[in-house]
């Protein structure tokens, strides 16, 4: 794992710069995860980034950890928090898989919420990673994500073309690991991991970028 937070380490400035691809599409869902917030949650967020999804949703909860695999990725939204004075954010440098995500919270396993957005394709174990999720929420909490997916028709030359060099890209050390499924697989992963899904759809549509929430049932 030390080979890839040292990739991401390396990318988070440009990362941290980086526009949003699709900012209607964002803001929807966005606006879909504060939905099934409260005030009283405490919320975790795995692949952190940057952390600004985070920043935009400390205000609808009690608490919220972010973590990134990144050193310098979870740096950076330190700085953010800093700069914006908000203060209910942790930030903690962790992989989604460590049974201490949080080492200031007392209760590890009963977040309210775990958010995982653009971040599920990127891991090598998904089914092993859900398990792990799953123990984290409280019964009857949520797992919220977005992750792109095989586009079910035409889509754009950019999206094939990324997929076409990704391989090269990888042999040089120039991209993550990184598996792609289909929405169904996808859902079926999440249901077989303990989940009930909620609500989903593809926002956008093509590449389809799979927006689940779902609800902890076992």
């Amino acid at each position: 794992m030390q080979k890839v937070a040292k990739f991401w380490d390396g990318v988070a400035e440009k990362y941290a710069k980086s526009k949003i691809a699709d900012e209607e599409a964002y803001k929807y869902t966005l606006e879909r995860t504060r939905s099934f917030l409260t005030k009283d949650d405490e919320v975790l967020e795995l692949g952190c980034g940057t952390g600004s999804t985070a920043l935009l949703l400390a205000s609808s909860v009690k608490g919220l950890t972010a973590s990134d695999i990144s050193q310098e990725m979870i740096r950076i939204g330190i700085e953010k928090a800093e700069k914006e004075e908000i203060s209910n954010i942790r930030f903690v440098t962790a992989e989604v898989s460590e049974p201490t995500i949080d080492p200031n919270l007392e209760d590890q396993t009963h977040y309210d919420a775990v958010l995982a957005f653009n971040v599920l394709h990127l891991l090598q174990d998904l089914p092993q990673n859900l398990e792990c999720i799953n123990e984290r929420i409280k019964r009857g909490g949520y797992f919220i994500s977005k992750t792109i997916c095989k586009p079910k028709k035409k889509t754009s030359l950019k999206f094939l073309a990324m997929m076409t060099i990704l391989p090269v890209m990888q042999l040089f050390g120039k991209a993550p690991f990184v598996k792609i499924r289909n929405s169904e697989e996808f859902d079926e992963l999440i249901k077989s991991a303990g989940f009930q899904i909620i609500e989903c759809g593809d926002y956008p549509a093509n590449p389809p970028h799979r927006y689940i929430v779902a609800q902890k049932i076992k």
